[in-house]
């Protein structure tokens, strides 16, 4: 489905739209409708209870969204947080310069000079895409965050955060007294982050806000153990620096157990690798084929990496991969420019007494709008027949739809059934609105994975299926009838979040 088209639809079923719709909407903004905020919660709850589930000594915390001068300035981002712009001399419009190359140059021009990414412009005969004129500027850098007075006056200078990660840091030494004084320590956050970007585009892919979840673990890198061996053969889609470097883009399924071994990853990046990867397929439903993990090199990844592999999932209706998530080995950049920033140790004294250590940090980065178009992308189907949106039963807004067959013979048996599944914690929305077949059709779009009619037989003493109401599935259409006393348990299992399978807690914290 191109993108327009899969727009198009989302907006129809109050997925989202753009903000401010009625004044014409305001670009990179967008707001969610019933629909879209009930599954952004699930997408959300399902990274918590996966992620923060890894271990007893994952958090997770939510910091305000505005930070200090200072913050910003220690971090790097006041100096370093921009994206190149080039600006038509003919029609004077902006725009970023990768976006411009992508086509051409997909793996992107991180690291490039301003003058290294002029010569692409030319050498690929780029083009403004609002008048087609060649007439573009040398690149400069147009700084990314937003910034806002507090105070009366002159006040505060301030920042809203350009990523929820520099919360987890500055919140470290209150989480250590807080928490088992044991590494590793992982603090999670979900929540709003904020560019200005220079042209947003691709709906929810470039958002001026949007939604990150961030688990960051602080550990020691002389002791951070994990069971490696539950994941060992797992197979990941991998595409290595090396390899590109070869001119070969083709995932190539790798085992953990080699990506370690022969692959030279610490066994901590690549048990949470193997985890990420397994969060997409399983958790998200994304197909194998669909997925791969691309490893940025020296000069693509950010400065403060050590190692950075993005989760790239392949859509079609923004025309190829695209990134949703990463992890990210940042070593002890954080703390160290934190501990200068603001003049506070940030070290942590050794377990065997030995000295100081400054905790290094793996982040594990997942963006909760872009998983949620990616989730549209692949899983909305049509036929002759219907759309269906093939969303993940725990993921769905709603888990059942309840349907009287006659409003005014079924209705109050209907009502009865939907309060007491609310009761019970399961998501159902009760409709008697139209033909069976017309709200079969409605929760099919909306990815419900459930319907439950109730019907003569339902509230006929003298029927043999006198109290049971038919379930109907979503992806097969198979039908059977069940008492609510069986079905409740069938609807609540389906809805439950999984959570990683490990023998052990991957850390056991101070007695």
């Amino acid at each position: 489905m191109k993108i327009d088209e899969l727009y198009a639809l989302l907006r129809r079923r109050g997925v989202l739209w753009p903000t401010a719709e009625i004044y014409g909407g305001t670009q990179g903004l967008y707001d969610y409708g019933p629909l879209g905020a009930q599954l952004k919660r699930q997408i959300e709850e399902a990274w918590r209870a996966w992620f923060v589930g890894l271990s007893e000594d994952y958090y997770t915390i939510e910091p305000a969204e505005i930070l200090p001068e200072a913050v910003v300035r220690a971090s790097g981002h006041l100096e370093n947080f921009t994206d190149p712009e080039v600006s038509c001399g003919t029609c004077h419009k902006n725009f970023r310069a990768d976006t411009m190359l992508e086509a051409t140059r997909p793996e992107g021009i991180d690291g490039l000079s301003p003058e290294q990414i002029a010569e692409l412009l030319t050498a690929n005969k780029a083009k403004c895409p609002s008048c087609g004129s060649t007439n573009l500027s040398v690149p400069t850098p147009f700084h990314l965050m937003f910034g806002v007075t507090l105070g009366a006056g002159e006040g505060e200078q301030a920042y809203l955060r350009p990523e929820t990660a520099q919360s987890s840091y500055l919140a470290f030494p209150r989480m250590w007294e807080v928490g088992r004084k044991a590494l590793p320590l992982g603090v999670a956050v979900v929540g709003k982050a904020y560019r200005n970007e220079i042209a947003p585009r691709q709906v929810l892919f470039r958002m001026r806000a949007f939604t990150q979840a961030e688990l960051q673990v602080f550990f020691d890198p002389a002791n951070f153990p994990v069971p490696l061996e539950t994941v060992a053969s797992l197979e990941l889609p991998v595409v290595r620096a090396a390899q590109r470097e070869g001119g070969d883009e083709s995932p190539v399924p790798t085992s953990v157990a080699a990506l370690v071994g022969d692959g030279h990853l610490p066994e901590f990046y690549a048990f949470h690798l193997a985890h990420t990867y397994r969060f997409y397929r399983d958790v998200l439903g994304v197909p194998s084929d669909r997925i791969r993990l691309w490893e940025k090199n020296d000069r693509e990844r950010a400065f403060y990496n050590r190692i950075q592999f993005d989760v790239e999932v392949r859509l079609d209706s923004l025309g190829g991969f695209k990134e949703i998530g990463a992890l990210h080995y940042r070593g002890d950049y954080d703390l160290n420019r934190h501990s200068v920033g603001s003049t506070e140790d940030l070290s942590i004294a050794k377990p065997d007494g030995s000295g100081r250590l400054v905790p290094h940090v793996l982040e594990m980065t997942f963006g909760v709008d872009r998983a949620l178009w990616a989730l549209a992308d692949l899983g909305i189907a049509s036929d002759a027949e219907r759309t269906v949106w093939h969303l993940p039963t725990s993921l769905a807004p709603m888990t059942v739809g309840v349907y009287p067959l006659i409003r005014k013979a079924h209705g109050a048996f209907a009502r009865s059934l939907a309060d007491r599944l609310l009761r019970e914690g399961i998501r159902a929305d009760l409709d008697s609105a139209g033909t069976i077949g017309k709200r079969y059709a409605r929760a099919d779009e909306a990815g419900t994975p459930f319907g439950v009619t109730i019907d003569g037989a339902t509230v006929d003493p003298a029927s043999p299926d006198h109290g049971t109401v038919t379930l109907r599935e979503r992806d097969s259409r198979a039908q059977r009838r069940l008492r609510p006393d069986d079905l409740i348990p069938v609807l609540r299992a389906a809805q439950q979040p999984q959570r990683p399978e490990l023998p052990e807690p991957v850390v056991t914290g101070a007695p």
